[in-house]
């Protein structure tokens, strides 16, 4: 059997990796630390690694794998922001994703942010609980006749797209390779952001795309925006996000993910002190919902990235094509998830 360098992994992971890893004729090391530099070490006598999102698998991380056997780097997720493909290519591994697992399960919980905040469950949660049901302070908006901005139209958005076009708010959408025929409207990326009550984020973090929501372009939106991002946390320049969710610019925001979330999120942080200044403001907001990057988080998701994921490895230890193998960045134009 080939060995798998299982990185991060929690218990949650386990339960479909373990059913099907024997099927597949795979063995895998669960290691709960992530993949750095420093930790490579631990792939040594491996074939390949599976990694998540905020695994290392850089310029520097890559060669150490390599000298530990390591020839295949299997990503059980979609991004793959966190890899440096010109230097896989240059030391020999190959890199697999799983490009869509679940795309509902993402959609779903991007409009679980948008109703919690709209409605204000998350705060109506927590009143009651102390056994107070005053409405004060509850009032909401409906999503009905909203107008909501998708930003990229892949798998994820345009589902997300379907959902908001049910509570019936109308749907603009930006994506620099349109899907025409979709029942969309596309705009701009600045007509979108000048417009919508709602934009919700569903594409890739390439360099084209960092920042993408910076200053400039909050300064463009309209008062009392609610912002929705289950994508990549560095698509938003999250101290502009602070200052315009301080000064009632914005909303609402539903942070699923958060661009310095690595040392934090899929952690048990609560003992520790908090030394992300940024972080600890907006959660103390009461118009910012953060979750833990957990959009993927379903069971039938969890099933699928297992599926796919060892299915990956299999082909090619086989030596077969892989249909899901990375061979070059994203550009401006791909899509996520």
């Amino acid at each position: 059997m080939e060995k798998i360098a299982f990185f991060d992994a929690k218990n949650y992971d386990r339960t479909w990796f373990d059913r099907l890893a024997p099927k597949a004729g795979l063995e895998i090391r669960y290691l709960e630390t992530r993949l750095t530099p420093d930790t490579a070490v631990l792939a040594r006598d491996c074939s390949a690694v599976c990694a998540f999102v905020n695994d290392d698998l850089g310029a520097e991380t890559l060669p150490r794998l390599f000298e530990c056997g390591v020839r295949a780097a299997a990503l059980r997720c979609a991004g793959y922001n966190n890899v440096d493909l010109a230097a896989a290519s240059s030391c020999g591994i190959r890199v697999f994703r799983v490009p869509a697992y679940s795309p509902a399960s993402v959609a779903e919980h991007a409009m679980a942010l948008l109703l919690t905040l709209t409605r204000r469950t998350h705060r109506a949660f927590t009143r009651t609980r102390e056994r107070n049901f005053s409405l004060e302070g509850l009032v909401g908006t409906n999503l009905e006749n909203k107008i909501i901005g998708v930003v990229g139209t892949g798998k994820v958005g345009i589902r997300f797209a379907g959902m908001a076009r049910g509570f019936g708010a109308r749907v603009l959408a930006y994506d620099p390779e349109p899907r025409w025929g979709a029942g969309i409207e596309y705009v701009r990326l600045d007509e979108l952001i000048r417009r919508s009550d709602v934009i919700s984020l569903h594409c890739p973090l390439t360099p084209s795309t960092y920042h993408l929501l910076s200053r400039p372009a909050f300064h463009q939106m309209r008062d009392g925006v609610v912002i929705v991002n289950t994508s990549r946390g560095a698509l938003i320049d999250s101290e502009a996000l602070l200052d315009n969710v301080k000064s009632g610019k914005v909303g609402a925001a539903g942070l699923d993910v958060y661009e310095e979330e690595a040392d934090v999120f899929y952690e048990d942080v609560s003992s520790k002190v908090m030394r992300d200044d940024t972080l600890n403001l907006l959660l103390s907001q009461p118009n910012v919902l953060v979750t833990s990057h957990q959009a993927f988080l379903t069971q039938e998701a969890l099933r699928a990235i297992a599926e796919t994921t060892l299915e990956n490895l299999r082909r090619f230890f086989a030596g077969e094509p892989v249909e899901n193998e990375l061979t070059e960045r994203p550009t401006a134009a791909a899509v996520s998830r």
